[in-house]
């Protein structure tokens, strides 16, 4: 039971920061009495146009998106490139041919939204 303690404390803790932050936003904060432009969406600076529901090339989020897929890649790359030497000399016991297979599908997915990104016209610069 010792250690709930410290779960219950930090629990604690977070509730009362996250509300307290909360509280003083809403004291020392100013309202909006212009109620149209509030509720504007705002995206990177640009002037809105479209619906996002309907059409989903609106601002800068499809380039988000593809970064973070990229992103995302060099995030699984590391490991193997870490511990490659491992995987070739077979002290890890992962034979290198699986490892191949591994990467080779990996890469197959990321070139197909590759090309499927560019086939949509997302990476147009307009």
């Amino acid at each position: 039971m010792n250690g709930y303690w410290i779960l219950l404390i930090f629990l604690f803790l977070g509730a009362f920061i996250a509300g307290s932050a909360i509280i003083v936003g809403k004291l020392l904060g100013f309202s909006s009495k212009d109620g149209k432009a509030k509720f504007e969406p705002y995206e990177c600076g640009m002037k809105t146009f479209g619906n996002a529901r309907v059409q989903f090339k609106v601002g800068y989020i499809v380039f988000a998106l593809i970064f973070l897929v990229f992103d995302v890649e060099a995030l699984f790359l590391f490991p193997i490139a870490v511990h490659w030497q491992g995987i070739v000399d077979g002290s890890l016991g992962i034979p290198v041919w699986l490892a191949f297979a591994d990467l080779g599908i990996f890469f197959a997915v990321l070139i197909g939204g590759l090309a499927y990104s560019w086939k949509k016209g997302w990476l147009q610069w307009e």
